[in-house]
């Protein structure tokens, strides 16, 4: 170093570590940590809560012809369950629901499939869901009424359209998210059309579309209800919303409410015994949880 050149260097400056300063610190898990990090028991509690306020508000106010107490509610339905009225009436509207969320979903792979390979196929779906996704599938009724008849054929059509656009629009959307690193790796390996779809888009975007799959159930369990209420109420059909139509023109409040309760019920089977095996499986496992 040349003289007079201040002597700019830093000294080294060297710190002791503890040899106990990264050790493992044990502790036990206290009762409300258990409780806080059990999802299933903080879900039955709040269960637990809610039945026990909906019972308490339906004895104070005592008044069984609006608001049924929810032990009527459940004495109805085992009622119901034994006579077999709900368990048929249950079977009609999940095999409607099913036919028409089945159908659904294969127009909406059809759909997206065609948007995901062509810009027209991206500018139909962005027409038609712009279009149809806000029309409510229940006012597509009476049209269902002139094209398929009263029948079984009207309910599918609305459920349906109820199912098309919700899984369309999310899967659409998520495949225009995915990493375009991950596209450039599908195109360099030379997939074809089908490889690219099934092994890059669709993993990719799989967050969106299980959130347009459960989007669109539930869609197609209000459509299916309120459409059956319809039928029932020109004395068509046999299915949960006749049943409910059926139980409240006869003044059986607590029937209407079991009726009521059961499509709670399956709603949440779906969700925690489907939707949530899925996405443990295949959202979760990958580390695509946000």
């Amino acid at each position: 170093m040349p003289e007079n050149t201040p002597d700019v260097r830093r000294p080294e400056v060297l710190h002791e570590v503890s040899p106990n300063a990264f050790e493992i610190v044990e502790r036990k898990t206290g009762l409300w940590e258990k409780f806080y990090g059990n999802t299933v028991l903080r879900k039955t509690v709040l269960l637990l809560l809610l039945a026990a306020l909906w019972e308490g508000y339906a004895r104070w106010r005592n008044d069984p012809l609006t608001l049924p107490a929810l032990s009527e509610t459940v004495s109805a339905l085992i009622r119901a369950l034994y006579s077999g009225a709900l368990p048929r009436a249950v079977g009609h509207s999940m095999s409607l629901l099913l036919k028409g969320y089945g159908l659904g979903l294969l127009f909406a792979v059809a759909l997206t499939s065609f948007a995901s390979v062509s810009r027209i196929g991206s500018d139909l779906l962005e027409t038609l869901t712009s279009m149809f996704h806000p029309l409510p599938s229940i006012a597509l009724l009476p049209l269902a009424f002139l094209w398929f008849g009263i029948g079984e054929g009207g309910i599918v059509f609305v459920i349906v359209h109820a199912v098309l656009w919700s899984v369309a629009l999310n899967t659409h959307s998520g495949f225009k998210a995915v990493s375009p690193t991950l596209r450039m790796v599908g195109r360099n390996y030379g997939l074809s059309t089908k490889g690219y779809i099934l092994r890059i888009l669709i993993p990719g975007a799989f967050p969106s579309i299980l959130t347009g799959l459960k989007t669109a159930w539930a869609f197609a369990w209000r459509t299916l209800i309120a459409a059956e209420l319809v039928f029932g109420t020109i004395g068509k059909g046999a299915g949960l919303g006749s049943y409910i139509n059926d139980s409240n023109n006869g003044l059986l409040r607590a029937e209407v409410f079991a009726g009521l309760l059961t499509v709670m019920i399956l709603g949440l089977a779906v969700e925690n015994l489907v939707f949530k095996t899925v996405e443990k499986r295949t959202v979760r496992r990958w580390g695509m949880e946000s």
